[in-house]
C-alpha cells in the first residue's frame, strides 16, 4: 500500500482510504499547505476547516451548560453562590483551630526605616561615612542623590527579659519587647510607594486583587452581623497613594472590601436616617426593595453586584443601632483615654483610633486596617528630608497609643485572640541621601515587620539583613510569607483558601508563600 505523508500529517488521518482518488489528487500537499497558512489559517480543506472549529464550538457549548450549572460563580472555600441564598459575612469556622479571632494591622504608610527602629546595625557606626560596598546593587528610586553609610539618630536598647533592642523612638512599644515576635528579613517585589503598598496588602503590585482583610473575612465570616467585617480606619491627612484597591475586595464580592470610616466627625456618613422617617417606615421600605431585586436576581442568575447591593442595605440598616456605639469613645474613662493620648498632641488621633479598634474588635469586627500617614512625602514615613525630623514626628504620634493598644488588650483578656500586624510597604537605605541629608531612600529589599498577640510567640525574632540592614541574607521573608503567616494565625491555611475566578483557584498567597513557623508560640 502507497504510503502518503501529507495524508498521514494532516489530522483527518484515513482521509487517503476512503475519499476518491480525484479529491486526493486535488488535495494540496503539506507544504503548500504549511505555505499558505498565513492566508488559510485552516488549510484549504473544508473537512480541514470543519475539524479545526469544531472544538471552539464545542467550547461554546461547554460554556453555556458550565455557567447554567453555576460553575463560574462558584465560591471554592465558603461553598457559596451569586444567588444570594446565603449571606456571605455569616461565621464559618476555621480550617484549625487557633487563638486569633480577630486581626489590627498597624500600617506605617511611607516605609519606617529598619535600622532605626527594630533593626541594630552597629557597623553603621563603625563605617560611618563610608559608601555602601559595590557589590550591593538596587535600584535608586526617584534617582536620587546616594550618600554614605549613616547611623542612627537615636540610640537602641534592650526591652523586657528577652532583650529585644528597640529603637528610643519607639520607648513605649520596647516595654512590650516580650509580647512582639520581630521580623528583620522582610522583602517585597517593588520600591515604589503604591504598588509596594498594594501589594503589601493584596500580595500583587497590580490593583484588582483583594486585600487581605477581604481574604480573612471571605474565609472566616464576621462574628457581628451589625457592624462591617473589615473595617478601614484612614489618617486624617490623607490616604494612601494607591487608594482604595488597598482595602478593595477585588474579584470577590463587594460585601467583602473594606469599609472606610472616616477620621473626624461621623466616621460613617448618612449613617442616622432623616428624622421624618421612622423605623419601620424605613424597614418597610427595604423590604420592598429587597423584594424587587429578588425577583430581578431569579431571573438574572449569577449578579454578585446585585446580591452585594442587597447585603449592604441591610447591613447598613442593622449599623445604625450599633455602629455609633462602637465608635462613642465618651464611654470610656478617663483613665483609658489618657493612656491612648486621647486629647493631647501628637497623640490624639492615633490615640483615638486604636481605642475605636480595640472597641471593633471588642465587638466582633473581624479585620481593622488602621493607617498611621497619609498623602505623600514628609506627611507619611518617606523620610527623605532626614530621619529624626520624619520618624520623631510620626513615632511621636503612635508610639504611645500602640503601647497602650497592647496593655489594654490584655487587660480585657483579648491579646490572645486578637492578631497585631506592624510595618509599611518597605523599609529605607542605611546610606542618607546625598552628602548633608539625613534622609534615606526606599528599601524593598531587607525591612522589618513585627507580630504580637494571638498565637505570636513573643520576645523573639527572626531573620536577619545584612551588616549594614540593606537586604535579608538570612531566613527571607518575602511579603507572601507575612500573609501566609497571618493567615495561619487566624486559623486559615493560605493553600486552601481560595476563590474561582476565571477559570483558576485563586488565592491571597497566589502559589507562593511559605508559614514563618519561628514566630508562632
Amino acid at each position: 500500500m502507497s504510503t502518503d505523508t501529507a495524508s498521514n500529517t494532516s489530522p483527518t488521518r484515513k482521509r487517503e482510504n476512503s475519499a476518491p482518488a480525484a479529491e486526493n489528487a486535488a488535495t494540496p500537499s503539506l507544504a503548500h499547505r504549511v505555505s499558505d497558512s498565513t492566508r488559510f489559517p485552516c488549510g484549504l480543506v473544508r473537512r480541514e476547516f470543519v475539524w479545526q472549529m469544531g472544538a471552539g464550538f464545542a467550547g461554546l457549548a461547554l460554556s453555556s451548560l458550565l455557567g447554567e450549572s453555576g460553575f463560574f460563580t462558584r465560591h471554592a472555600s465558603a461553598g457559596e453562590t451569586a444567588s444570594g441564598q446565603k449571606n456571605p459575612l455569616a461565621p464559618r469556622p476555621s480550617h484549625f483551630a487557633t487563638k486569633a479571632k480577630a486581626c489590627i494591622f498597624l500600617i506605617m504608610n511611607g516605609g519606617p526605616s529598619q535600622v532605626d527602629t527594630f533593626d541594630y546595625k552597629p557597623a553603621l557606626d563603625k563605617f560611618a561615612g563610608k559608601p555602601l560596598p559595590p557589590d550591593k546593587k538596587y535600584i535608586n528610586s526617584g534617582g536620587r542623590k546616594v550618600g554614605f553609610l549613616t547611623p542612627p539618630p537615636r540610640k537602641f536598647k534592650p526591652g523586657g527579659k528577652s532583650g529585644l533592642l528597640i529603637s528610643d523612638f519607639f520607648p513605649n512599644v520596647r516595654e512590650h519587647a516580650d509580647k512582639l515576635a520581630v521580623v528583620r528579613s522582610c522583602h517585597t517585589d517593588s520600591h515604589a510607594h503604591g504598588s509596594a503598598l498594594v501589594a503589601m496588602n493584596t500580595g500583587s503590585t497590580f490593583i484588582g486583587r483583594p486585600s487581605m482583610g477581604s481574604w480573612c473575612v471571605y474565609g472566616l465570616g464576621a462574628e457581628n452581623q451589625n457592624l462591617p467585617g473589615y473595617v478601614v480606619l484612614m489618617d486624617k491627612r490623607g490616604g494612601p497613594i494607591g487608594g482604595q484597591p488597598n482595602w478593595s475586595s477585588g474579584f470577590m464580592p463587594a460585601a467583602f472590601q473594606g469599609t472606610l470610616f472616616r477620621p473626624a466627625g461621623d466616621p460613617i456618613l448618612d449613617l442616622r436616617g432623616p428624622v421624618h422617617v421612622d423605623a419601620k417606615v424605613q424597614r418597610n421600605r427595604l423590604d420592598l426593595l429587597a423584594k424587587l431585586n429578588e425577583e430581578h436576581l431569579k431571573e438574572r442568575p449569577g449578579g454578585e453586584e446585585l446580591v452585594a447591593r442587597i447585603q449592604s442595605y441591610e447591613l447598613a440598616y442593622r449599623m445604625q443601632s450599633e455602629a455609633p456605639e462602637a465608635v462613642d469613645l465618651a464611654r470610656e474613662d478617663q483613665k483609658t483615654l489618657d493612656a491612648y493620648g486621647v486629647g493631647k498632641a501628637p497623640t490624639d488621633e492615633f490615640g483615638k483610633n486604636c481605642l475605636i479598634a480595640r472597641r471593633l474588635v471588642e465587638r466582633g469586627v473581624r479585620f481593622v486596617q488602621l493607617y498611621s500617614g497619609g498623602g505623600h512625602l514628609e506627611d507619611t514615613w518617606d523620610a527623605h528630608k532626614g530621619i529624626e525630623s520624619n520618624h520623631g514626628q510620626h513615632a511621636g504620634e503612635v508610639d504611645q497609643p500602640i503601647a497602650a493598644l497592647l496593655t489594654d488588650l490584655a487587660k480585657r483578656g483579648l491579646l490572645d485572640s486578637t492578631l497585631i500586624l506592624w510595618g509599611g510597604e518597605f523599609g529605607r537605605m542605611p546610606f542618607s541621601e546625598g552628602v548633608n541629608e539625613p534622609g534615606r531612600n526606599h528599601n524593598p529589599y531587607g525591612f522589618s515587620m513585627w507580630l504580637a498577640g494571638g498565637g505570636v510567640k513573643g520576645g523573639t525574632w527572626h531573620g536577619e539583613t545584612d551588616d549594614f540592614g540593606f537586604e535579608a541574607v538570612v531566613n527571607k521573608a518575602h511579603v507572601h510569607d507575612i500573609h501566609a503567616t497571618v493567615l495561619h494565625l487566624m486559623g486559615l491555611d493560605h493553600k486552601r483558601l481560595t476563590y474561582f475566578h476565571q477559570g483558576r483557584d485563586e488565592r491571597l498567597t497566589d502559589v507562593y508563600g511559605n508559614v514563618i513557623k519561628e514566630v508562632l508560640a
